[in-house]
C-alpha cells in the first residue's frame, strides 16, 4: 500500500516537472555542444594592438568628476576612457588630453573592422541609445551595431569607441536556451525567482521519491516470496 501511494505522488510529480525538465536537459546540451570561447566569438576578435610607448596628457574633465581613468589602445592609436561618477563615459587624446566627440558611423565601421580577425564583408551599421541597447549587447550603453555577412554583430561603444561585445548567431541561440534553462526568457539574468525555484523543488521530491520507491518495490517483491 505504501509503494502504491509514493508511485502515485510520483506520477503527478512527473506530470507537473516533466515539461521543466525536457527544457533543462535539452537546452543544456545544446549550451555544451560548442566550447564557450566559441560562442563568445574569440575566435572572430583580432588580437588588441600592444599599447605604445608614449608620454600620456592627463584628459580635460570640464568640471565633471571622474571614477576612473583608463589608458586604452585601438587601431587609431592610444586614448583615454573616462568613466564618470555620475555614470557617463568619454574619450580623449592620449596625447593632448583634449576631449574626442562621439564615435560617428564611419569610425565604427572601422574599429570594427579592425577589431575582426577575418576580412568579412560589413552588412549593416546601425545606431542605439543606451535606453534602446538590443537584447544581445547587455551592458545598456549607447552603441553602434555593426553587423557582419556571417550575421556576427559587433557592438561599438558610441562614447569611448570600446568593443564592448561581439555576438555570434550561435550566441544568440545560445542566449536564448540559457532563458530558458533559468526560465527567464525576458531578460535572461535572474537565476533566483520564485518559478524555477518551485520547479527545481518539485524535481529534485520527484527524484527522492523514485530512488525510495526502490526500496519499497524489494521489499514488496520479498513479501510476495515469502
Amino acid at each position: 500500500m505504501k509503494h502504491y501511494k509514493l508511485m502515485r505522488w510520483h506520477v503527478w510529480l512527473g506530470w507537473l516537472i516533466g515539461v521543466p525538465i525536457i527544457i533543462w536537459t535539452a537546452s543544456g546540451l545544446l549550451m555544451v555542444v560548442q566550447p564557450i570561447e566559441t560562442v563568445r566569438g574569440n575566435h572572430l576578435r583580432s588580437e588588441t594592438p600592444p599599447l605604445d610607448a608614449i608620454q600620456p596628457v592627463a584628459p580635460l574633465l570640464e568640471g565633471r568628476q571622474a571614477k576612473s581613468l583608463t589608458l586604452q589602445q585601438n587601431s587609431a592609436g592610444p586614448y583615454w576612457v573616462i568613466a564618470y561618477a555620475d555614470g557617463g563615459k568619454r574619450r580623449a587624446d592620449a596625447l593632448t588630453g583634449a576631449l574626442l566627440p562621439p564615435v560617428s558611423g564611419a569610425e565604427a565601421n572601422r574599429l570594427a573592422r579592425a577589431a575582426r580577425s577575418d576580412p568579412a564583408a560589413i552588412r549593416s551599421v546601425t545606431l542605439f541609445t543606451g535606453s534602446n541597447a538590443p537584447t544581445d549587447q547587455r551592458s545598456g550603453r549607447p552603441s553602434w551595431q555593426v553587423v557582419f555577412d556571417d550575421d556576427a554583430r559587433f557592438y561599438v561603444d558610441a562614447d569611448t569607441g570600446e568593443l564592448i561585445a561581439v555576438r555570434t548567431k550561435f550566441w544568440r541561440a545560445f542566449d536564448f536556451m540559457w532563458g530558458l534553462h533559468i526560465m527567464d526568457l525576458q531578460t535572461r539574468e535572474d537565476t533566483s525567482h520564485p518559478i524555477l525555484i518551485g520547479s527545481a523543488a518539485i524535481a529534485l521530491l520527484g527524484s527522492i521519491l523514485g530512488f525510495v520507491m526502490l526500496f519499497t518495490k524489494r521489499r514488496r517483491k520479498r513479501r510476495k516470496r515469502t
